[in-house]
């Protein structure tokens, strides 16, 4: 068979017609596809609620009511901050304590004791350390010296310890 360009011309034309008339149908034909009645209809017979759960459940899905899933959440964010309160139990006995000898001299406040104790890692704050001082009265209580403190020792021993 011999290829005319004719014939070339003709069959490029074939193509064009028909990918034209797809094209249409597929642009302005209708927006969703109708069945034709041989497929398998579809139940849309309305279910009541057991028979939803005990379909769902025969399908290993687990059901709860929103009072039990909120119960559930309860008691598992209750086991979570218990676990949380244990981590930081462990972490505060198993952490570094620190120990220093701190010198106290005439002139020096309790705001430079309590910078000094910050600095040496055994309180978190000085500020809050010269507060609770002032809060107590005996900013004037200072004795100069050399006194043994550690990171454990809590505030009120630090303060008996230091203070008259």
């Amino acid at each position: 068979m011999r290829v005319t360009p004719n014939s070339l011309r003709s069959f490029a034309a074939g193509l064009l017609i028909a990918t034209t008339v797809i094209g249409s149908v597929y642009m302005f034909g209708p927006t969703e596809a109708e069945s034709t009645g041989k497929a398998e209809t579809v139940k849309t017979e309305k279910l009541t609620e057991e028979e939803m759960v005990k379909q769902l459940t025969s399908n290993g899905f687990v059901i709860h009511t929103e009072d039990e899933w909120n119960k559930q959440l309860a008691a598992m964010n209750e086991k979570q901050e218990e676990e949380k309160e244990d981590i930081k139990e462990r972490k505060n006995d198993d952490s570094v304590v620190y120990r220093t000898m701190l010198t106290v001299s005439t002139g020096m406040t309790s705001i430079d004791v309590g910078n000094a104790l910050e600095n040496a890692n055994i309180i978190k704050s000085g500020l809050d350390f010269y507060k609770e001082v002032e809060k107590r009265g005996l900013e004037n209580d200072l004795r100069p010296g050399t006194f043994e403190v550690e990171s454990g020792m809590t505030t009120d021993e630090i303060i008996s310890t230091i203070f008259k």
